[in-house]
């Protein structure tokens, strides 16, 4: 391989696959022999508590099958571990860079990153193209007549399905161009230890979604049920893609799945064109509620540790598995913030840490619905009854007994560390003092 050949860099983020990616797809047929390129951001990484986090085993594991199948067409993927503008700085000193490629990524970290590389790459002449893969509408795709976006997702709901046509859930024939990826030698490819961290032992979901999404109506709610597909966190690195799903789902009768994705794709948007509500309320006002913020309380809360079975089951299965069944998330986060009277970002960042499938959009958007200070919120007065939800939802206690084993003994089991019907009127009060 003559390093200075003149070539094109994908750089893979959040899309991590060969089939079906736009980016890699543009690349591909850009004429240029295309370099693939993966970074450890050092400043991502080193933001990350446990050395033991599930998700870099995850990222690792799939980048190591993506390498795996490169070299089936004679080539190899590069893996750096380094603040993205020194790493950039490596490429472009050993390759002959002619043009870089990646997907649009909508986080603002991302966008930040984007625009340092961007310059950088402009400096030297170098040109950077995005493209959208992550969802099937995105920005400003999906708006009101007159252009603002939408901040209700019923409407947004009805557009996005007004808009959707065949060609937006097409695939990219990737395949057609794999001998286009550049001939190399072998890459060294960094040990996981080499990058700061230790292997986990955690057991990931498979892409296994299609028989589930028939049922899905009647089976989401109960968290004993195996009626959820777990696709969540092959959504946020991109190990499926979102128009292979999209397809599938769309040619189901029942749309309750696939308006899971459509909500996901209103948080993205919501984000994009609200960026400050990854750190502060939609609605302002909401920013003025006078939190309690007990940290024994929240401790409790954090270990499943509450005296209140359906939210210590959840954070028990969210400490143990990094996954928490989506009814019992409106539940814990309802208890959390209504409850206890904790601020609703306290919640969002222990979930951040802990979740398999994590993406910050719909993370918050998520936490501040159930806080009722988000965009298309549940009101402030509704607060979830946990005893309630497990006559709904779990009344044979076959979740609770699952991840709470000493829920069976009361004297084992640790009674409530606050009284619902004291927290919801002091609840009710302190919402209303702050939005009058």
């Amino acid at each position: 391989m003559d390093k200075k050949e003149p070539v094109a860099v994908f750089w893979f983020r959040r899309d991590l696959r060969l089939d079906d990616n736009a980016g890699l797809y543009h690349a591909l047929k850009s004429g240029l022999p295309v370099l693939p390129v993966f970074i450890f951001d050092k400043d991502i990484l080193d933001q990350l508590s446990d050395r033991e986090d599930a998700r870099v085993t995850f990222i690792y594991q799939t980048l190591v099958e993506l390498d795996r199948e490169l070299k089936k067409y004679g080539s190899s993927l590069l893996v750096l571990h380094d603040k993205p503008m020194d790493a950039w700085a490596k490429v472009l000193l050993n390759f002959e860079v002619k043009a870089v490629y990646c997907n649009h990524d909508y986080e603002p970290y991302a966008k930040l990153r984007e625009e340092k590389i961007s310059k950088l790459l402009q400096s030297h002449s170098i040109l950077f193209n995005t493209y959208k893969d992550q969802v099937i509408f995105e920005k400003d795709e999906v708006t009101k007549d007159d252009g603002k976006p939408y901040t209700v997702y019923t409407p947004y709901q009805r557009k996005w399905y007004q808009k959707l046509t065949p060609y937006y859930l097409a695939s990219y024939p990737n395949k057609k161009y794999f001998n286009c990826f550049l001939k190399t030698d072998v890459f060294s490819f960094p040990g996981i230890e080499q990058i700061g961290f230790k292997k986990s032992g955690r057991i990931f979901p498979g892409i296994n979604y299609k028989n589930l999404i028939a049922n899905y109506a009647a089976s989401r709610d109960f968290p004993a049920v195996e009626g959820t597909t777990h696709i969540g966190l092959h959504l946020r690195f991109g190990t499926v893609s979102i128009r292979e799903l999209a397809r599938t789902a769309n040619s189901f009768d029942e749309k309750t799945w696939l308006n899971e994705l459509i909500w996901r794709e209103f948080y993205m948007m919501i984000l994009f064109q609200f960026p400050y509500t990854a750190e502060r309320s939609f609605k302002p006002e909401y920013d003025s509620i006078k939190w309690v913020n007990d940290e024994k309380q929240f401790e409790a809360w954090c270990k499943g540790q509450t005296g209140f079975p359906l939210v210590d089951a959840g954070m028990r299965e969210l400490n143990a598995s990094g996954y928490m069944h989506n009814r019992v998330r409106m539940v814990v986060a309802s208890f959390l913030t209504k409850d206890l009277l904790i601020d609703w970002r306290w919640g969002e960042r222990y979930f951040a840490d802990k979740l398999l499938d994590f993406e910050l959009a719909s993370n918050v958007g998520g936490w501040q619905w159930s806080a009722g200070c988000g965009t298309d919120a549940a009101p402030y007065f509704r607060i979830f009854n946990p005893d309630s939800q497990i006559k709904k939802f779990d009344p044979q206690f076959t979740y609770i007994k699952k991840w709470v084993p000493e829920f069976a003994d009361p004297s084992k089991y640790p009674k409530p560390i606050i009284d619902h019907a004291f927290a919801r009127e002091r609840c009710l009060q302190a919402f209303k003092k702050a939005l009058s």
